[in-house]
Order: C-alpha cells, then sequence, then structure tokens
C-alpha cells in the first residue's frame, strides 16, 4: 500500500486530536510516557497531521513496549501559543513540532541535539537547516519539515499575453507584468505584503535584490541600501503602474493571492510547493522558475523550516533521543514528505527524493535548497521583528509612502527587539 493508500485507511478510523498511547505519567516506572504536541500540516481530515503521526507512533510502540507517546495535534495558528501556555505553566511536554526554538533555548529549557540524537541522525540534517538551528554555536531546534519558493506563472496567461518565456530578471517581470495587465489579467503579478505571511515575501525579495534581513556580520540590516532599492523599484515598477492587482499589497494576504492564482486571476506570484496541488485542482496549468534576480544572475532564494524541540522539564532525554531517532529514519522522513509535498530535512531522504520518478514535482525546489538563505530564527528577537514587518512592510510600497523611512523604522524597532532579547 502507498503511504496515500495508509493515510487513508488510517483516517477512516475518526482519530481524535490526541493519538498514541495510553500510559499515564507517574505510573509505572519501567513504563514512560512521552508527550508531543505537533502541528498540523494537512487541509483535511483526511490528511490530517494526526494520520500521519498515529501511523508513526503505533509502529515505534509495536518496536518499544515499554514507551508510549502522546500527540496532540494543533493548527498553525494555534501550535504555538498552546506550547507557551504549557511552558509557562510549568508542564513543557517532552517535545514539540512548532515554528521557532530561540526563546526556549535561551532559558536554558531544551536538550541540545547532540543531548538526544544518535551521531549518524544527527549528521544527516541538511546542512543549512542544521546550521539554522543553532543558538549560540549549539543546535536546539531539530529542523522537521521546510520549503523553499519559486515563481509561479500561469502557462495559458502568459500564452494570451503574448508572452514566450518566464522572466529571469526584474526588468523582464515588469514587462511581463505590463503585458498581463493589457490582456485583462486582475493580478499581473501578486504581491502578498499583507499581514498573514508579509515577512515571507519581504524576504524573497530582498535577497532577489542582494539584501536579507541582516549583513555578513549577523546584524540586523533592514533598512540596507540594497533593501531599499529593492522596495523602491517595486513601489516605482509594479505597485505605481498597477501591476499588482485590484487589492493593496499591504492587504492582500498570502493565502488570497493563492487562492486567486488557482482560480486563474494571477499571471505570477511566488510560490511554495502546497500551491502546485491547489493548482492542480483547479486545471490551472503553470509553469516554475528561481526568483528573477535584478541583474539576472542567480541569487539566494528563501528556505524555511519547521523545528522540533525537546524540553528538559520532565526529563526523559533517553526515551526522547530513541524515538526522535525513529523519527529522523529515512524512510520517514519520506513518507511525511510526500504526504505534504514538503522537502526532506536529510540528506539520505534527500537523495531519493532527487532521483525518484514519484518526487520529480518536488525536484525544483529541492534544487534551490543548497542555494536558500533561512529566517534568523536563531536570534532570539525574531518572533518580535517578523511580526513587526508583518504589520508594517506594506507601507513601504503603499501611494504616498516611502520605502526608505519605512525600513529604517523597522530596522530601529529590530534593533530595540534585539537589545531587548539579549
Amino acid at each position: 500500500m502507498t503511504h496515500r493508500g495508509w493515510v487513508g485507511a488510517v483516517a477512516a478510523l475518526g482519530l481524535t486530536v490526541t493519538v498514541g498511547g495510553c500510559g499515564v505519567l507517574g505510573g509505572d516506572s519501567d513504563h514512560v510516557t512521552l508527550r508531543l504536541v505537533a502541528a498540523d500540516y494537512g487541509d483535511s481530515a483526511a490528511n490530517s497531521s494526526k494520520v500521519y503521526w498515529a501511523n508513526l507512533v503505533k509502529a515505534y510502540e509495536k518496536e518499544h513496549p515499554d514507551v508510549d507517546v502522546q500527540v496532540s495535534v494543533y493548527s498553525w495558528n494555534d501550535v504555538d501559543r498552546e506550547v507557551k501556555e504549557m511552558v509557562d505553566a510549568g508542564d513543557a511536554p517532552d517535545m514539540a513540532q512548532i515554528g521557532s526554538y530561540a526563546d526556549y533555548a535561551a532559558k536554558g529549557l531544551l536538550y541540545q541535539a547532540s543531548d538526544l540524537l544518535s551521531i549518524s541522525t544527527q549528521a544527516d540534517f541538511v546542512s543549512q537547516l542544521a546550521n539554522a538551528g543553532k543558538v549560540r554555536g549549539q543546535q536546539y531546534g531539530m529542523p522537521f519539515a521546510a520549503s523553499t519558493r519559486l515563481l509561479f506563472y500561469n502557462k495559458a496567461l502568459f500564452s494570451s499575453a503574448g508572452i514566450a518565456e518566464a522572466p529571469t530578471t526584474w526588468d523582464e517581470l515588469a514587462a511581463d507584468a505590463a503585458k498581463l495587465k493589457r490582456a485583462g489579467v486582475d493580478y499581473p503579478y501578486a504581491l502578498p505584503l499583507g499581514p498573514e505571511e508579509a515577512q515571507a515575501e519581504t524576504m524573497q525579495w530582498m535577497l532577489s535584490g542582494g539584501g536579507g534581513y541582516t549583513s555578513t556580520a549577523g546584524t540586523y540590516s533592514l533598512d540596507s541600501t540594497e533593501n531599499v532599492h529593492t522596495f523602491t523599484w517595486l513601489k516605482d515598477e509594479l505597485v505605481d503602474k498597477g501591476l499588482t492587482g485590484p487589492v493593496a499589497p499591504g492587504k492582500l494576504n498570502r493565502a488570497q493571492a493563492f487562492s486567486a492564482f488557482a482560480a486563474g486571476d494571477v499571471g505570477m506570484l511566488i510560490g511554495h510547493p502546497s500551491l502546485m496541488k491547489a493548482a492542480r485542482d483547479k486545471g490551472v496549468s503553470y509553469g516554475m522558475v528561481p526568483m528573477p534576480s535584478k541583474g539576472g544572475a542567480r541569487t539566494l532564494t528563501m528556505g524555511v523550516a519547521d523545528w522540533m524541540t525537546a524540553f528538559r522539564r520532565h526529563g526523559h532525554r533517553d526515551e526522547i533521543g530513541r524515538f526522535l531517532d525513529f523519527v529522523y529514519d529515512r524512510d520517514n522522513v519520506l513518507t511525511f514528505s510526500r504526504t505534504y509535498d514538503l522537502l526532506p530535512v536529510t540528506s539520505s531522504a534527500s537523495q531519493v527524493m532527487s532521483t525518484a520518478a514519484e518526487d520529480r514535482e518536488l525536484e525544483p525546489f529541492l534544487a534551490q535548497l543548497p542555494l536558500s538563505e533561512l529566517y534568523p530564527v536563531g536570534r532570539t528577537s525574531w518572533a518580535s521583528v517578523a511580526a513587526t514587518v508583518k504589520q508594517g512592510i506594506g507601507a513601504a510600497v503603499a501611494s504616498g509612502g516611502n520605502p526608505a523611512t519605512v525600513l529604517r523604522k523597522l530596522e530601529t524597532d529590530a534593533m530595540s527587539a534585539d537589545n531587548a532579547a539579549s
């Protein structure tokens, strides 16, 4: 049975939010219960992450009858808050698969990866992801899922507008957007800088312009010359010329932009692997290319990772380590990645996916991973900085806005957050 087959079979059992064994904390001293909080990557009950974890836990407990693993799955809207409330109440889970880790690491609440994992498991992490999981040179965040970004374009709309090839430079992108607008396309280039995930669109454009959130010295650099130029170009060449659609970028969220692309109303936008399925389901013929850059040279792309963490609160270091070695087994990583159209976080699974016929659609995203740069998640201030960017970056391209002024304000806020966190 394929992985999708057993996913469907287990879904039919009607799983609840909590899955796993039924051991009780504080019971038999020879029996250990581990609690894991995880995020849901599914978009329906049939492919909820509850299904993935139920299968994984069942297989693990069969081999380790002295361990129960209880998994609570929450939506991405809730999981970080739920874990924070548990930690604040003094009852941290043994493991949490969440969006950030640096705050907990800085407070001494987490095990280091080397405390838990076998040497072979830790060495198998993709190097960029492992390095992004470090605080002060030590790895606390264990990458669990990853993705990169590509420029998606609607082939039918390109053809109707007389565009033969996807753009490789900013100027080509702007020229294509102008042709799409003349052809009546609602969103020639969708620029989602609304508060849902503006930090992602922001980072990808910064990288394509030779900038980024941080400098080579590691300090925040939101108002760098490169970043100011990038957002000035976006405002002058796309937004002010009406090439980004009827919704102001600062009010357009990623989910809206993705839905509009799947509806056939968007010519181009930056997307991650999940957009492929959404477009296919709606019958949209699409292409994918690396993000165009200012001069056409290949630049860094944005990489994103979610993190597995292990809390020290209840001990169980050895049991946690053995379970995580199982979680990161090559075949388990492959099953998860294929189920949710995500990139594997281990080199062994990546090698399989790079050549397997069934993973051909993900190969362009996988090829971007060695050229990717991740959010500065190792900085304890990043969560605060990201929230500020989500709320404020749209003003940089708004009518009457001044990109340099907005980026300078965001940089000042970032430095203040960094000083407060240190």
